[in-house]
């Protein structure tokens, strides 16, 4: 969880999914097993990070719009994680959530929508957009 919140929040990974667990801590009872437990949780940490920003948004007066800029320390990191995280920050949130769920952490589309909420279509539609975006990103890196 700590390094899907990473990709979407930046710094603030550890805090909120500490939080995330202590709250699946004390709602355990409204786990009805529909779906896995690890979707489960996971989807209170996603939820958690929306609320972190609608607030931080809120406070800015919506001065930057919806774009949430994740924290890098580029020292002692590859050119490559640079490179994806950068590409990834260009993405919306939802379309880098989705990205990195599907394809960082290996979850299914399915378990991927229920984690963040939203429909199976829409969920495959933020994979394809994000895909198509990063894809071009990368294409027009490489005319450079």
């Amino acid at each position: 969880m700590r390094a899907f919140l990473a990709r979407a929040a930046g710094c603030d990974a550890d805090d909120l999914a500490q939080e995330a667990f202590v709250r699946a801590w004390q709602r355990a009872g409204d786990f009805r097993g529909q779906g896995s437990y690890a979707a489960w949780i996971m989807g209170i940490g996603w939820r958690l990070f929306l609320d972190q920003r609608r607030t931080a948004q809120r406070r800015e007066g919506l001065a930057q719009g919806d774009d949430v800029a994740t924290a890098t320390d580029p020292r002692g990191a590859s050119d490559a994680a640079i490179d994806a995280d950068r590409l990834l920050g260009a993405l919306s949130p939802q379309e880098r959530a989705a990205l990195t769920l599907c394809f960082g952490h290996g979850w299914s589309h399915g378990d991927a929508a229920e984690i963040m909420g939203v429909p199976l279509g829409t969920l495959k539609s933020l994979v394809l957009r994000g895909r198509a975006k990063a894809q071009k990103m990368i294409g027009e890196g490489a005319d450079a």
